[in-house]
């Protein structure tokens, strides 16, 4: 009986290896040019002062590069989760979701916790989250940094608010999630921040202030003054100030170049300008 039921597990995790996206569990390999020291302090204090950290922002407000940057800094294990629209079901979540987690902490029994997904209705998935954290609190290994990327796509899954309203608040000590998405958690989540055991990073945050972007330029052998263009025009969002420093042919670039060479040859005429009072 137990040999079936062996054969039955093995010939499971076979199956999800086939159709398994090793890509979905993988660091972003692209690192900035310059990180956001002001950013990567605030997401290292959450590390000590909550559970879980939400990083909130539409397309090109520099989540992702964030998240990667910190998951290079942040001085402890991490184990990366990028959700797609296509993982709605609570068994494939979890299979991408536990094969992250047991990179970094092998002793995770994903069998027995994939098992429980053919049991557990979505209205219980608690049981489910509960399970998980049981098994994180009992691995003896190095602070684990769990980060999920896009968790928006799956807000419409029935699993998942009981899943997180339950899995967030009973993590250990020693693992933090951070999360990413375009739109706020359901409000049972968002509401967790009145506990302290949830952070929100806003748009606003994630806004380049005027030193980080002059910061950037600089990287790219650029003046004081194009950064000062670019945040003026750009409102610092991550993506667009980037694009800005990045292509010489970008309209935003040649604005500023126009003023800068205006600037400098109404500068030199005003050097050659006669003095008339000698």
């Amino acid at each position: 009986m137990r040999s079936n039921k062996r054969r039955t597990i093995t010939h499971w995790l076979m199956k999800i290896e086939e159709h398994f996206i090793h890509e979905k569990i993988a660091i972003p390999a692209a690192t900035p040019r310059t990180s956001r020291l002001r950013l990567l302090k605030l997401l290292r204090e959450n590390l000590v002062s909550t559970n879980a950290t939400v990083v909130n922002g539409r397309a090109g407000t520099g989540k992702t590069a964030l998240a990667a940057d910190f998951a290079r800094h942040a001085g402890r294990a991490v184990a990366w989760y990028k959700v797609d629209a296509s993982d709605g079901d609570l068994r494939v979540f979890l299979e991408y979701l536990l094969a992250s987690i047991r990179l970094q902490r092998p002793s995770i029994d994903t069998a027995r916790l994939l098992n429980l997904t053919e049991s557990v209705e979505s209205d219980r998935a608690e049981l489910l989250a509960e399970a998980l954290v049981y098994q994180l609190s009992n691995a003896k290994a190095e602070p684990l940094l769990i980060v999920i990327e896009d968790l928006h796509l799956v807000y419409d899954a029935e699993w998942m608010l009981p899943f997180f309203r339950r899995f967030l608040p009973l993590l250990p000590a020693d693992v933090h999630v951070l999360i990413t998405c375009r739109s706020l958690p359901p409000t049972p989540l968002w509401r967790l921040r009145s506990k302290q055991m949830l952070r929100v990073v806003d748009e606003s945050e994630l806004a380049f202030t005027l030193d980080e972007a002059i910061a950037l330029f600089e990287t790219y052998g650029l003046s004081e003054e194009h950064a000062r263009v670019a945040w003026s025009q750009t409102n610092g969002r991550a993506a667009t100030i980037s694009e800005f420093a990045a292509t010489p042919g970008r309209a935003g670039r040649a604005v500023a170049d126009t003023l800068l060479s205006f600037k400098s040859s109404r500068f030199s005429a005003l050097q050659q300008t006669p003095d008339f009072q000698t």
